[in-house]
C-alpha cells in the first residue's frame, strides 16, 4: 500500500490516478479519500489526481496522543504527501475543517459541540455518530436529494476509526484557530484561490464571504440548495465550477482584484 511519512514519522496513506498537473485533495472530518471518487474520477482524466487519508483514518496511522492532531500538523500533512511524490507545485482542493464554528459569536459553542462530538464518538461508537451526522442542519440536503448517497456517506463515515475521529475532534477541530483570528494573514495571500459554499451551509456562509473580502485573489462561488459536502451533493456542478477555476489558473487568467471594486462608493459617483 502507498504510503508518505509525516515529520513524526505518521504514515499516510494515499492513492492517485492519471497524469499531468498535479490537484491533491484533501477530504473533510466526516469523509475520507473516498469521499472524493467523483473528483478522481473526472478529474484524473486531464489531471494527477491525488488524495490522501488524514492521520486517525486508516490505513494511515491513527496516533494515541490528541497532542498529534492539530490544524498546523494536518497543513504539515498536506506537504509530506507532495514532498514525497516528487511534487514541487499544485492545486489544493480541501473541504471544511475551518468553516464551522469561525464566527467569534459562535466560537465558544463549537469547542464545546467539538468535545460533546469526541465524547460521544469515544461512548457510542462510529456508525451511531455517523447515522446521527447524517441528520445534521447541513448535511440533511444529502439525503433529500440523493437518498443512495447518503447512505453510502453513513457506511463509510461509520468504518472510521472512533480513537481518530475523537481526537481529530479535539486535537483538529476544537483547537484550530477561528478564521477571524487569521484576517492580516488572508490578506498577503496572491496565489489563486476559489471558495466553494452551499447556500445552505449556514455556519460556512459568513466565513466564506470573510475569505472573499480578505484574500485579494479570492473568488467565491455559492452552490444554490446545497449543503455542506458539495461534491457529493452535486458532483457535476462542483466539478464544472472547480474544472472552470483551474484551467483559469493554468491559462495564467486568474485575476488579482481590482482595488476599484471596493472604493468607498456605492454607485461610482
Amino acid at each position: 500500500m502507498p504510503y508518505a511519512q509525516a515529520d513524526d514519522g505518521v504514515r499516510l496513506y494515499f492513492e492517485e490516478t492519471g497524469s499531468g498537473r498535479p490537484v491533491v485533495f484533501v477530504h473533510e472530518f466526516a469523509g475520507d479519500l473516498r469521499s472524493w471518487e467523483g473528483q478522481l474520477r473526472h478529474f484524473g482524466q486531464r489531471y494527477r489526481a491525488i488524495a490522501f487519508n488524514a492521520r486517525g483514518y486508516p490505513p494511515s496511522d491513527v496516533p494515541e496522543e490528541v497532542a498529534a492532531y492539530s490544524q498546523a500538523q494536518a497543513a504539515d500533512d498536506i506537504l509530506a504527501v507532495v514532498r514525497h511524490l516528487g511534487i514541487e507545485a499544485a492545486h489544493i482542493v480541501g473541504l471544511s475543517m475551518g468553516g464551522y464554528g469561525a464566527e467569534p459569536d459562535q466560537r465558544e459553542r463549537f469547542r464545546a459541540e467539538a468535545a460533546e462530538t469526541a465524547r460521544f464518538i469515544e461512548t457510542h461508537g462510529m456508525e451511531a455518530y455517523a447515522a446521527k451526522c447524517a441528520q445534521a442542519p447541513s448535511r440533511v440536503q444529502l439525503g433529500n436529494k440523493d437518498p443512495r448517497g447518503q447512505a453510502e456517506f453513513v457506511r463509510m463515515l461509520g468504518e472510521h476509526s472512533a480513537q481518530g475521529a475523537a481526537r481529530t475532534q479535539l486535537g483538529v477541530q476544537r483547537g484550530r484557530p477561528s478564521l477571524y483570528d487569521l484576517v492580516e494573514d488572508m490578506k498577503r495571500l496572491r496565489m489563486p484561490v476559489l471558495v466553494v459554499t452551499g447556500d445552505e451551509d449556514w455556519p460556512c456562509l459568513q466565513p466564506g464571504i470573510l475569505l472573499k473580502r480578505n484574500i485579494a485573489s479570492a473568488g467565491l462561488a455559492v452552490m444554490p440548495n446545497r449543503g455542506h459536502a458539495v461534491n457529493l451533493e452535486a458532483p457535476d456542478e462542483f466539478n464544472r465550477i472547480v474544472g472552470d477555476f483551474l484551467a483559469q489558473v493554468d491559462a495564467g487568467r486568474w485575476p488579482l482584484r481590482d482595488p476599484r471594486t471596493v472604493g468607498g462608493s456605492i454607485t461610482g459617483i
